[in-house]
């Protein structure tokens, strides 16, 4: 086994119990199991998560594995924060999860958001400096907190230390996991 094997990378998913785009949580997730990966989904709390497709149709649902308030970030290689507006928006408003990003930030680990999710790093105070993408209506928002704002399908950002990979929507899945795979296999 290589320090490079992705069998030994964990990855944390960090999402509110409900309005998480469904394909923004469940492609990432599935596709990194399906490379090896161990990835946890942290939820605000142990109530069933209910995904959401549109922002407005019922997805399926899962179960997390622990809280936010549980959390050890210690333990992880990579962050995953995927949007829905409901839930990011919810997110952005959970200490846990603001401390959660700056961990990962502050040592150097990589973090992956799409959609609504960099609306969490807004929060957490983490975008300045960075170049990144998201859904169209967070564009203000990451300019006031001093990031730079493109519309593209995948942005990935190495300054300051920590990679930040960001995406647009559910249609730039392809471009995103892509990125992902390339950071957890670091």
């Amino acid at each position: 086994m290589t320090d490079n094997d992705v069998s030994r990378r964990k990855v944390l998913a960090i999402v509110t119990n409900y309005g998480v785009e469904q394909d923004e949580l469940i492609v990432p997730v599935d596709h990194l199991h399906g490379w090896g990966a161990q990835v946890d989904v942290a939820a605000v709390s142990t109530d069933e998560i209910q995904t959401l497709v549109g922002d407005k149709d019922p997805g399926k649902s899962l179960r997390p594995d622990l809280t936010l308030s549980d959390v050890d970030p210690t333990g992880y290689d990579l962050l995953l924060v995927p949007g829905g507006t409901l839930n990011a928006d919810t997110l952005r408003q959970q200490e846990p999860a603001t401390r959660i990003v700056r961990a990962f930030t502050d040592s150097g680990r990589p973090v992956a958001a799409i959609c609504h999710g960099p609306w969490a790093l807004v929060e957490a105070g983490v975008v300045a400096g960075k170049r990144l993408t998201s859904y169209a209506s967070l564009r203000t928002d990451i300019r006031n907190a001093g990031g730079d704002w493109t519309d593209e399908p995948v942005v990935t950002d190495d300054a300051g230390g920590w990679r930040l990979i960001t995406s647009r929507n559910p249609g730039d899945l392809d471009a995103f996991v892509r990125e992902i795979d390339e950071a957890i296999a670091a």
